[in-house]
């Protein structure tokens, strides 16, 4: 994996959507502009502290929907989509990261190392390259492009 930077697109969205997401007191964690099957979809993915309902991505849709409309940023037909950016999000940018510090996360590899294809740990430090874990008492730095994904993680277990 590579951390993702934002592409002009994303970049044009962000700058329409933060104010609407500034006035409703949400947070952005990303903007995926993304080609499927034959349609392009434009997600928009907010965050608050206290968790996103289905009223809170409406709320952030509407507005949104109509700004999109009047300014007309993106020539292509497309559909847009807002979510809640989850409980256990992925970390793509470096801004996720920065955010995630110190923070419990799941990393899955894509090739078992020493037995192991996953670990979960507080994420101590990150790089363009590397991310370092605690996993009990040892650091383990472990290579991005040995790493299929990172995850913030949640124990569910009741």
């Amino acid at each position: 994996m590579k951390i993702k930077k934002n592409g002009s697109t994303e970049l044009k969205i962000f700058e329409i959507a933060q104010p609407i997401a500034d006035e409703l007191g949400y947070t952005i964690w990303d903007i995926v502009y993304v080609k499927e099957g034959a349609c392009w979809y434009l997600r928009v993915f907010i965050d608050k502290e206290e968790g996103i309902t289905i009223d809170d991505c409406e709320a952030m849709t509407r507005p949104l929907s109509d700004k999109l409309d009047e300014i007309d940023p993106i020539p292509d037909s497309y559909c847009l989509e807002v979510g809640s950016a989850g409980l256990e999000r992925e970390l793509v940018r470096e801004k996720h990261f920065e955010a995630s510090i110190g923070k419990t996360v799941r990393l899955h590899l894509i090739i078992a190392k020493d037995g192991n294809k996953e670990y979960i740990g507080e994420l101590k430090a990150f790089d363009k390259n590397s991310v370092t874990l605690l996993t009990g008492e040892e650091e383990k730095e472990v290579l991005l492009s040995d790493t299929a994904y990172i995850k913030l993680y949640e124990d569910f277990d009741f």
